[in-house]
C-alpha cells in the first residue's frame, strides 16, 4: 500500500470514529403519532415502462385523499438534484440506489409513507435498502409487466434506442433485471388497470395495518 493510500485509509478510519449518531429529543415515534400513521417505505421496482411512477403516483394521490402524509421519490426526479452527478454505469446505479435508500430511511424517520419508484434491477441492492429499515417497514412492490409490453409502451423511446445500440447497459436489453422472488405486493401491470393496481396496494396496506380500513 502506498503512503497516499495509507493516509487516505487512516483519514477514513479517523472520520468513522468521530462521526457519532446524535439522538434528538423528538423521535420517530413522536412524529408518527403526530401524523397518526405508521411510517413505511413502498419500494416500486420493475422494468422501464412497467408503470412504476404511474402506479406510485396514483397510490400517493389515493393515500393523500385519505389524509395520510406521503412523499414520492421518482427515479428521474432525483437525478435532477440529489444524484445529478451520477451516470448509468453499474457503480453509479448502485450508488444511486444507496443514496435513495438512505433518503427513504430519513423520510420514514420523519413519520412519512414513502413511495420510491426505481428500476433498481438487482436483488442485492433492494435487500440493502430493506436492511436499512426495521422489520416490516420496507414493502417491495413488483410492478410486473413483461418486457414485450414495456417495449410496446416505450414512453420515452428508450427501448428503441437500446435496440439500435444508441443506449448501453439498458435494463432488459443488455443489462439484467432480477425480478423479486417474494415481493410483498406483486402487481400484474400488463393485465390490470391502474385503478385495480392501486386498490391491490391499498388492500395490502390495510391487511398489514399500515393504513386504516
Amino acid at each position: 500500500m502506498s503512503l497516499i493510500e495509507q493516509n487516505a485509509t487512516d483519514a477514513e478510519i479517523e472520520k468513522d470514529e468521530n462521526v457519532i449518531w446524535h439522538q434528538h429529543q423528538v423521535t420517530k415515534q413522536t412524529r408518527s403519532q403526530l401524523k397518526q400513521q405508521k411510517p413505511v417505505v413502498l419500494w416500486f421496482t420493475g422494468l422501464s415502462g412497467a408503470g412504476k411512477s404511474t402506479v406510485a403516483g396514483a397510490l400517493e394521490s389515493a393515500l393523500v385523499q385519505r389524509g395520510y402524509h406521503t412523499y414520492l421519490l421518482d427515479g428521474d426526479n432525483v437525478r435532477h438534484g440529489l444524484c445529478r452527478d451520477l451516470g448509468f454505469s453499474v457503480q453509479d446505479r448502485r450508488e444511486n440506489i444507496r443514496r435513495i435508500g438512505e433518503l427513504a430511511k430519513l423520510m420514514a424517520d420523519a413519520g412519512l409513507i414513502v413511495l420510491s419508484a426505481f428500476i433498481s434491477p438487482h436483488r442485492a441492492e433492494r435487500q440493502m435498502v430493506r436492511e436499512l429499515l426495521p422489520e416490516g417497514e420496507f414493502i417491495e412492490v413488483f410492478v410486473n409487466a413483461p418486457l414485450e409490453v414495456c417495449e410496446q409502451r416505450d414512453p420515452k423511446g428508450l427501448y428503441k434506442k437500446a435496440r439500435a445500440g444508441e443506449l448501453t447497459n439498458f435494463t432488459g436489453i443488455d443489462s439484467e433485471y432480477e425480478a423479486p422472488l417474494q415481493a410483498e405486493i406483486d402487481l400484474l401491470a400488463g393485465d390490470k388497470s391502474i385503478g385495480e393496481l392501486v386498490l391491490q396496494c391499498l388492500n395490502t396496506l390495510q391487511a398489514k395495518g399500515i393504513i386504516r380500513a
